[in-house]
């Protein structure tokens, strides 16, 4: 017999095609976000559970006792409870490397829009506008061109925002890794420094780190204090890594200059967030490697990544 599979998210016909070779397909149809009652109804006898972004503990665990491997697409797992996966023997995999170019592109769509001030010329434009008056400054950004970027994560996707910013910007890199990266420092001549290093000499600041315990508000009131009035700062790993109650802060009382945003603590953002009042602060929902050709991508992987599992010859992406 084929092993069960679910999938909680629409598929590609030629991903639904694939799996289909090896396994008993079934998804979720509905156009709203599946219900966490109808998914613990739906898994209950499935051996492979292919989702993104859903809660994945004891009590999803204990419902589907037949679970071998959750396939999450996405490169992160923060969704995951790693040791209750453990403890019941259900592999997690994830979907690196097809991404990577996908979100540094939306990178420099942050740092470029947020330092050109473009949504808010867009805005004025659109309103009517066209001449400044002399005391708006709304038509005065900051270069982005032969200005500093700092890293705070050079990973793949971080080593794919320095490749930009060396190579297309003529921008100097700062970087600041659990791990030096000597291969990065050559071709991009990124510069390995401290935390703090970094936060006072960057025009731009880039988090991507991933969402552990370990970087849950990595970058809070004292991290904001130590950057430069003119900084602007980019969040586009998860938005927990980030105490937002001190950039919003910092924000306010002009200690950086702006932000750009792809996460937030609570998403959907809450429509009474003081960032979305802020002109100086770009938001846009979690859309780091959100195209077609991507996303597909992503959940091909995803299905790459089950079915290897289910069939015997181990998970491509297994996350532990």
């Amino acid at each position: 017999m084929k092993p069960k599979i679910y999938a909680t998210l629409p598929i590609p016909t030629d991903v639904e095609k694939f799996l289909s070779e090896y396994c008993e397909v079934r998804k979720w149809i509905g156009e709203d976000r599946i219900s966490r009652e109808t998914l613990l109804q739906d898994i209950k006898d499935v051996n492979g559970l292919l989702t993104s972004g859903i809660r994945i503990d004891d009590d999803l665990l204990e419902n589907a006792p037949n679970l071998k491997v959750v396939s999450n697409v996405s490169v992160g797992f923060n969704n995951f409870n790693i040791e209750a996966m453990k403890q019941h023997n259900v592999i997690g995999t994830n979907t690196p490397y097809v991404l990577d170019e996908t979100v540094a592109d939306l990178t420099f769509a942050l740092i470029l829009a947020s330092a050109r001030r473009i949504a808010e010329l867009d805005r004025f434009v659109k309103d009517g506008n066209w001449n400044p008056t002399k005391d708006d400054q709304l038509v005065f950004g900051l270069d982005v061109h032969s200005s500093t970027i700092g890293i705070i994560g050079m990973g793949r996707i971080g080593e794919a925002v320095a490749r930009r910013a060396k190579f297309g910007f003529n921008m100097d890199v700062l970087y600041y890794n659990r791990n030096r990266k000597p291969e990065a420092e050559e071709k991009y001549e990124a510069e390995y420094c401290n935390l703090d290093s970094l936060l006072e000499r960057s025009d731009f600041i880039v988090l991507l780190t991933p969402l552990t315990p370990e970087t849950e508000h990595f970058i809070g009131e004292r991290e904001f204090a130590l950057m430069k009035k003119s900084t602007f700062f980019i969040n586009v790993s998860r938005g927990k890594t980030v105490d937002e109650a001190a950039m919003i802060r910092a924000l306010e009382n002009k200690e950086i200059y702006g932000a750009g945003l792809d996460v937030f603590q609570k998403e959907p953002v809450e429509k009474d967030n003081p960032l979305l009042k802020m002109p100086n602060v770009v938001t846009v929902p979690h859309i780091g490697s959100a195209t077609k050709k991507t996303r597909d991508a992503m959940i091909m992987r995803a299905a790459q990544n089950i079915v290897s599992a289910l069939t015997g010859k181990g998970a491509i992406d297994s996350v532990y």
